[in-house]
C-alpha cells in the first residue's frame, strides 16, 4: 500500500519538537537568571551572562514557532487553551519582555546595574513559574465544550499545577548551573558543581513527586502508565531517568565539564516523553484529540511546504551559531 502522511500527527510532532527545543535551549538560559542571586556580582555575574549572549535571543525562535504553528495547525486547541490559560500566559510572555530589557540594559547602564539584575532574575523566575502551571493546568484538564473553553478564570490555579512551576523553575535551574560547568572555568565552575548537586537532588524530588500525582489525575492516565502490556513500555521511563540520574552525579563527583548538562538533559527528554506518553492522543485533554483540533488538511498541505524548508533552516543556523561560540567565556567573553 502506498504511504500516506498523517498531517494532523506530522505537525503535531514538528509542534512538539518545536517546545523540546525551547525547553532545552532557552531552559538553560533562563536557568542562569533564576540562579542570578547565588552568583557573586562581579567578574562570575558578567561570566555567566557571557555564555549566553550570543544565543539567548534565538532560543526563543522556538518558542514563536510553536505558538504560531499551534494557530496555523491546530486552531481550536490554540483558542481554548489561550482562553484557559490566558493570565499564565500573559504572565510569562511580560516576564520573558522584561527580563530582555534588563539583559541589554545591565550592559548599557553600569550605573543602575544592581536593579537590571534583580530585573533579570525576577523576570526570568516569573516567566518560569508561568511556564510550569501552564503545563500543569493543560495535564490536569481543560473543559471543553461546544468547541470553546467551559471553565473559570482561575482554573489553571491548583496545587497540582504550582508543584509542577516549581518543579520547572529547579529544573531549569538545574539547566543553567550544568551549562555553566560546561561554559566556565575558576570560581564559578567550582560554585555550579555545587549548585548543581543541590538542584540535582531538588529535581529528582520535585519529578518523582509530580509523575506519582499525574496518574491520579485521571483514570486514562492511569490506564497508559499501568495497563498491561504498555506497562512494558512505560516503565522505561523510570528506568531510563534512574540511570541518567545515577550518571548525572557521578559526573558531577569526578568534575566532568560536559556530561552533567548532557544528563540534565537527558532528564528533561525523559520528562517530556513521559508528558507524552500521559497526553496522548489529546492536544487539550480530555476531550479534544490531534484530529479533532487541526485545521483542515487542505490548510495542513498548503503548510507543509514552508515547514520542511523553514524548520532545517532553522536547525542549520542554531547548529552554526552554537559551534562558532563553542569553548568557554570569560567576563570580558570567549575564548
Amino acid at each position: 500500500m502506498p504511504f500516506t502522511l498523517d498531517l494532523p500527527i506530522f505537525f503535531a510532532f514538528i509542534i512538539a519538537f518545536a517546545i523540546y527545543a525551547y525547553v532545552v535551549m532557552d531552559g538553560f538560559d533562563l536557568g542562569i537568571g533564576i540562579l542570578f542571586p547565588m552568583i557573586p556580582a562581579g567578574r562570575e555575574r558578567d561570566s555567566a551572562m557571557n555564555s549566553i549572549a550570543p544565543v539567548w535571543d534565538g532560543n526563543e525562535t522556538w518558542l514563536v514557532l510553536g505558538g504560531g504553528g499551534l494557530l496555523a495547525a491546530f486552531p481550536l486547541a490554540y483558542g481554548v487553551i489561550f482562553s484557559a490559560l490566558y493570565a499564565p500566559i500573559i504572565a510569562m510572555l511580560l516576564a520573558l519582555v522584561f527580563r530582555g530589557v534588563a539583559f541589554e540594559f545591565r550592559w548599557r547602564d553600569p550605573a543602575h546595574r544592581p536593579y537590571w539584575d534583580v530585573a533579570f532574575n525576577l523576570g526570568s523566575v516569573v516567566a518560569t513559574l508561568a511556564q510550569g502551571i501552564i503545563l500543569g493546568a493543560l495535564l490536569q484538564g481543560i473543559a471543553v465544550q461546544d468547541r470553546g473553553y467551559a471553565g473559570g478564570w482561575f482554573d489553571w490555579l491548583t496545587p497540582f499545577s504550582l508543584m509542577v512551576g516549581v518543579s520547572l523553575v529547579f529544573g531549569y535551574g538545574l539547566l543553567g548551573a550544568t551549562w555553566l560547568i560546561m561554559k566556565s572555568e575558576g570560581t564559578l565552575q567550582e560554585r555550579c558543581y555545587r549548585l548543581a548537586f543541590r538542584l540535582g537532588i531538588a529535581v529528582i524530588l520535585a519529578m518523582a513527586v509530580v509523575s506519582a500525582w499525574t496518574p491520579f489525575l485521571r483514570e486514562a492516565y492511569w490506564l497508559r502508565w499501568f495497563a498491561w502490556p504498555q506497562v512494558l513500555f512505560t516503565a522505561q521511563v523510570p528506568l531510563l531517568v534512574v540511570i541518567a540520574t545515577a550518571i548525572f552525579f557521578v559526573s558531577l563527583q569526578r568534575q566532568h565539564h560536559y556530561t552533567p548538562f548532557l544528563m540534565a538533559l537527558a532528564l528533561f527528554t525523559l520528562g517530556l516523553a513521559g508528558l507524552g506518553v500521559s497526553l496522548y492522543p489529546y492536544v487539550v485533554p480530555p476531550s479534544v484529540s490531534i484530529w479533532d483540533a487541526a485545521a483542515p488538511n487542505v490548510s495542513l498541505k498548503f503548510m507543509l511546504p514552508g515547514v520542511l524548508v523553514m524548520v532545517p533552516i532553522i536547525l542549520a543556523y542554531t547548529a552554526y551559531s552554537y559551534w562558532v561560540f563553542r569553548g568557554k567565556t570569560g567576563h570580558e567573553g570567549y575564548h
